[in-house]
């Protein structure tokens, strides 16, 4: 495997700061996206919203047009949320609100607003995150208005975290941590690479690190595809896994038999 040089270049480390703007009493977020329905982003039905902007730069990130810490349009947590509650009908017992990206930790002030008001409307609030972003106080406000988190291990050593992304496997402990002590109900995905993660020792290691923290309930191993590389294309980037295989749903059941029954549901 050739090495692989992390994320498009920037100008420096994206910081909350430069990702959303005081207005008044209400913070307003750098919004990529909202979809609706989502079937696949935490419990039941869940009106999903992208957020702008992220600095982990993985090798295989399906949606680079997020990087950036500009574009997407500017909205109040008010605005989110009301466009949130069209769908609350949709929800059931178990859907709600998911957060994601680009990273929803380098908004942290945002997203736990838009949470706070979430929570006051009865509506499930969940984080999809790499576990980067915000550490401190900020992280622990979010996290008191996060009922669960969808947490991505992109890799189970130091060395290819490095290697693949410009993240750190410290941080997401951190941040494990830190949403294990704040009763956070946790939810680790993993993302099966050939010749990179698919590998049963580090599909233990996975599992080692989840036995670590009370809060995880569920482990899911996702297949790598390449269903990202016209994004790439429209870009300008080069997509640096281009030549490897995608991964097989036959090699995803196969690993998942390393995972303990404990971390299969919830």
């Amino acid at each position: 495997m050739r090495a692989y040089k992390s994320g498009p270049q920037r100008k420096g480390a994206m910081s909350e700061k430069d990702n959303f703007v005081d207005n008044g009493s209400l913070q307003t977020g750098r919004i990529h996206s909202i979809m609706s329905m989502g079937g696949v982003d935490g419990p039941g039905i869940r009106c999903v919203v992208f957020l702008q902007g992220c600095s982990v730069g993985c090798a295989y990130c399906h949606n680079p047009d997020t990087w950036t810490r500009e574009g997407g349009d500017l909205m109040s947590s008010d605005e989110v949320a009301q466009k949130v509650l069209r769908y609350r009908t949709y929800f059931g017992k178990n859907g709600g609100l998911t957060v994601s990206g680009g990273e929803p930790l380098m908004q942290a002030a945002f997203v736990s607003e838009l949470f706070g008001l979430m929570k006051k409307e009865g509506i499930s609030t969940c984080l999809d995150t790499s576990g980067h972003g915000c550490t401190g106080e900020k992280l622990a406000a979010l996290l008191k208005n996060t009922d669960i988190t969808l947490c991505d291990i992109k890799f189970t050593s130091q060395e290819d975290y490095k290697r693949y992304s410009n993240g750190s496997l410290d941080v997401v402990k951190n941040f494990l941590e830190e949403a294990s002590k704040a009763h956070v109900r946790i939810w680790i995905r993993h993302v099966v690479i050939p010749g990179i993660t698919e590998n049963e020792e580090g599909i233990k290691r996975l599992v080692r690190i989840a036995e670590c923290y009370e809060g995880v309930e569920r482990i899911e191993l996702l297949p790598f595809h390449k269903m990202c590389i016209p994004k790439y294309e429209a870009l300008g980037i080069p997509f640096q896994l281009a030549d490897v295989p995608e991964c097989t749903g036959k090699r995803i059941k196969e690993l998942q038999m390393l995972i303990p029954e404990k971390y299969a549901g919830g």
